[in-house]
């Protein structure tokens, strides 16, 4: 998928750029929130299938229920991270393929800005969350209810990390092309 806008000023900008290198300790965490999506993933597939057969045979097991809501809730959040270290989420760039490339920038840094504020948000009363559930437990697994709720502030708080490096790479002048460079 090309990131060509028809826009001159900012194919012009892009051409040429190399992409901006991750340092060392966030190409470490990018690759570790990667391998625990895949993990994740990997297992809530084997529990899905395995209770698919079990209903096959009308058998039921409660806590491989529990537990695959459980992984979908972890996998959704580190999900959420993965993407944030791409600059994958979703967005409307109309407006912002528009914009010269000094528009283009500040556009992008305010957009990062508003996001960690609301990632801050969620890590605060996300947390707070997390500590109000320790005494509670899961219905089938009895498990603190913590574990549950856990990845939204972790989730967060990873999102945040790579937010942050993308605002400081804006700030530096560096454009979306070389900082989430296109295969």
């Amino acid at each position: 998928m090309s990131m060509h806008t028809g826009n001159p000023s900012i194919n012009e900008a892009a051409e040429g750029v190399t992409p901006a290198p991750l340092p060392g300790p966030l190409l470490w965490l990018g690759r570790l929130v990667d391998w625990m999506v895949i993990g994740i993933g990997t297992g809530l597939i084997v529990l899905v299938f395995a209770n698919v057969v079990l209903h096959a045979f009308a058998k039921d097991l409660a806590w491989m229920t529990e537990l695959g809501e459980l992984l979908m809730v972890w996998v959704t959040f580190l999900g959420g991270a993965a993407a944030a270290q791409r600059g994958t989420h979703m967005a409307i760039g109309e407006f912002l393929d528009k914009l010269d490339v000094a528009g283009r920038r500040r556009a992008d840094a305010a957009i990062q800005l508003f996001c960690l504020v609301v990632l801050a948000v969620l890590f605060f009363y996300g947390w707070r969350i997390v500590a109000g559930g320790w005494t509670n437990v899961l219905t089938t697994l009895e498990w603190p209810m913590a574990w549950q709720y856990m990845p939204l502030p972790l989730g967060a708080a990873l999102m945040m990390v790579f937010v942050a490096w993308d605002l400081v790479q804006t700030w530096r002048g560096v454009p979306r092309e070389a900082r989430y460079p296109q295969d």
